[in-house]
């Protein structure tokens, strides 16, 4: 096993925690000499930036973070040319396995149609029709697009088959390429099951989940008004519970619901859109070590207004960003795109956005070995052609990924 340095490090974002924080609501962002912040959104303490710095990885783990000028001997010498290094994206939201498009419903978007769930029937019929290795091949496509914008790692959602059959299928598939497998069989009811609402709930509580639980981590439903009421959502919530998984919660996207609460009640590693929060939700959010996953693709495609990240982070909420990659509601794997977006439109500053992005998406999928540069961690490294993170934000658009490290191994 080889080690390799990567020095002369212009800017080094590695999100370890440095000290205790003052309630000032940033995220990570760099405030003193030392690069500390004084404080991390809806954490305890803040993020460390540091400048002339380097990194050793070890095999697939990062071995040493510190001065350039105190770096240890290594076998191999990356020389960053003064270049920003921040860790690998966490993406904590994604539906990739799929098949079929919906451009045409985009285009009817753009030109005045509201977005409603509906279209993800659509989006079933095509996933069904499909062979696995069609499926596996789009999927893996995905992830290399991913990858060379430096997504390390992915959470991969199913929801797309809503048969036992397709279903089991779907996550399978995701979990060949990810431990971040996400049961979704509670995605929409299908169109066989449209006036049987109920009678899909006891399939996806049944013999659904018995067929995915022994591939996923995760479960989740959509809980909003054209797909699962509250009551269905907690059905499914703790069913998935009672089988050993993980609860996530899709809440707040079209319009404002209790789904939120119900997330922070079961204890929910992560609700995601809340798009529409009342103060009651953002005060259980605060309260709670639920993680709000904010998905700026999807008001980008859906035309809905963006959250205002800002109330949530001076309340103390803490914010993830993901793509919630899909055909219907936000075609995008790109996090740099959705780092700019809730820089521009969000209330985000460049660092809050990187830290969500990062750290918040480990926090999110309840990792502590992703999202940050600290000795022991994944070596999973982004270099930027930048000299600082800023210019995710600053430069939106332009491909600044110059190089990616994955569990060690160099990409690009």
């Amino acid at each position: 096993m080889s080690t390799v340095l990567i020095t002369n490090i212009g800017e080094l974002t590695t999100n370890e925690p440095v000290g205790p924080s003052t309630g000032s609501g940033t995220q990570g962002a760099g405030a003193g000499p030392d690069g500390a912040s004084p404080g991390t959104q809806g954490a305890s303490s803040g993020a460390r930036t540091l400048h002339d710095a380097a990194v050793l990885i070890d095999g697939d783990r990062i071995a040493w973070v510190g001065a350039a000028a105190d770096a240890p001997a290594a076998d191999g010498v990356v020389d960053a040319e003064g270049r920003a290094v921040i860790p690998g994206f966490v993406d904590s939201h994604s539906h990739l396995v799929f098949a079929g498009d919906r451009a045409a419903e985009f285009e009817a978007r753009m030109a005045g149609q509201k977005y409603a769930a509906g279209g993800i029937r659509s989006t079933v019929a095509a996933t069904r029709a499909a062979s696995d290795d069609e499926l596996r091949a789009r999927l893996r496509g995905f992830l290399d697009e991913m990858l060379a914008q430096g997504t390390t790692t992915v959470e991969i959602k199913s929801g797309y088959g809503l048969s036992v059959a397709d279903e089991q299928r779907l996550v399978r598939l995701a979990a060949e390429v990810t431990p971040e497998v996400t049961f979704l069989g509670a995605h929409v009811v299908p169109a066989e099951y449209a006036d049987r609402p109920d009678a899909y709930v006891d399939l996806v509580t049944g013999p659904m989940l018995d067929a995915c639980a022994p591939h996923a981590k995760w479960i989740d439903v959509f809980c909003e008004t054209g797909a699962f009421t509250v009551p269905q959502s907690r059905r499914v919530l703790e069913a998935g519970i009672a089988r050993g998984l993980a609860p996530r919660v899709h809440a707040s996207q079209l319009g404002p619901g209790e789904g939120v609460r119900l997330a922070v009640e079961l204890g929910a590693a992560s609700v995601d859109h809340g798009t529409y929060l009342t103060d009651d939700d953002v005060a259980a959010l605060a309260a709670s070590d639920t993680v709000l996953t904010l998905l700026p693709g999807v008001e980008f495609s859906t035309r809905q207004p963006y959250p205002d990240a800002r109330r949530l982070i001076d309340a103390g909420v803490t914010v993830a960003i993901a793509c919630d990659t899909n055909p219907g509601s936000s075609f995008t794997s790109s996090m740099p795109f959705c780092i700019a977006i809730a820089v521009r439109d969000m209330g985000m500053t460049p660092a809050e956005a990187v830290w969500a992005a990062t750290a918040g998406g480990a926090r999110a999928l309840r990792r502590d070995d992703v999202g940050v540069i600290v000795p022991g961690a994944r070596a999973d490294l982004v270099l930027l052609d930048a000299p600082t993170r800023i210019h995710l934000a600053y430069r939106p658009g332009v491909p600044l990924v110059h190089r990616v490290w994955k569990d060690g191994v160099a990409i690009g």
